[in-house]
């Protein structure tokens, strides 16, 4: 069957049958793990695994777009392994940062099937690589630069997660300011995303630019959130073992992404579709608000 007959019902149940089968063949790679490994070394590995595996049903449907929840879906189910197996840490703070990341996952792959049609349905970004590719094999751009990527930046923003549900240290004082930050990005997302289904929605709204709420402070809110959530689970592991503050690679690696990659595809997408955007450029900025 072709994947444009295939309806919205039964492309989500693929989806959800395959993540099923990754989270399977992840929880193997977690009990045949050595001992001697740590929780950090398994839960990459397990992580690796199954992104190999939905990227190979991702070219069996043709479809790229197959990987897309995985960014949501895999933080919160291996932060709550390491809770089982973290020797210690305050009980306040791993059920904080387990909640956060929970709440986190299950807004944005909400987000994510709202605005998904079906596997007939393939992000435009995906498309365009794709189709300027060179002589890249489709295979190796899907692997790497949609699936594997996207998998190896989110587990280092995971790393201070460690730390954070392991860490001896009681909850205190920046415990509640990363709480406030984490919980305030997970906010601006959802409110972001809320303004722009809605401008989106409006049939006198095709061609226009998306300039009020909170998009008329930044370019990008809910690139800001997504960036800030990261930023915020950072502040929890350095609030548990400040030992651990070279995990800030994590966070770093976000806004290296969002900034290289994401932000300039879609201003770029963006000034091919509208016009004035150019103007909107200078007069907006892509992330952090100005001051006035």
């Amino acid at each position: 069957m072709g994947v444009r007959a295939v309806s919205r019902t039964r492309s989500f149940g693929v989806v959800v049958g395959s993540y099923l089968l990754a989270l399977t063949v992840a929880y193997a790679v977690v009990v045949l793990a050595p001992p001697s490994w740590h929780p950090l070394v398994t839960a990459f590995v397990a992580d690796l695994v199954a992104t190999f595996l939905i990227f190979a049903l991702s070219m069996v449907v043709d479809n790229a777009s197959l990987y897309d929840p995985y960014w949501s879906v895999a933080p919160p189910l291996v932060a709550g392994w390491w809770v089982v197996v973290a020797d210690g840490g305050d009980r306040v703070r791993q059920v904080v940062v387990l909640l956060l990341i929970t709440v986190w996952a299950v807004r944005l792959t909400g987000n994510w099937a709202y605005g998904w049609g079906g596997l007939h349905q393939v992000d435009w970004r995906y498309t365009h690589l794709r189709a300027t590719r060179g002589r890249v094999p489709w295979w190796l751009v899907n692997l790497g630069g949609i699936q594997l990527m996207p998998t190896l930046v989110v587990f280092l923003g995971l790393l201070s997660v460690w730390p954070a549900l392991a860490g001896s240290r009681p909850f205190g004082v920046l415990d509640v300011v990363a709480t406030a930050v984490t919980a305030g990005a997970i906010a601006l997302e959802a409110v972001a995303d809320l303004q722009l289904h809605r401008f989106a929605a409006a049939v006198g709204n095709r061609g226009r630019i998306m300039a009020t709420g909170v998009w008329r402070r930044t370019r990008h809110p809910n690139y800001l959130g997504e960036i800030a959530f990261w930023w915020g689970l950072w502040l929890f592991g350095v609030a548990a073992a400040p030992s651990w503050w070279w995990t800030l690679v994590g966070p770093v690696g976000m806004v290296v992404l969002f900034k290289a990659a994401s932000i300039p595809l879609m201003d770029r997408r963006s000034l091919d579709r509208r016009s004035g955007y150019a103007d909107h450029m200078r007069e907006v900025p892509a992330l952090l608000p100005r001051l006035r």
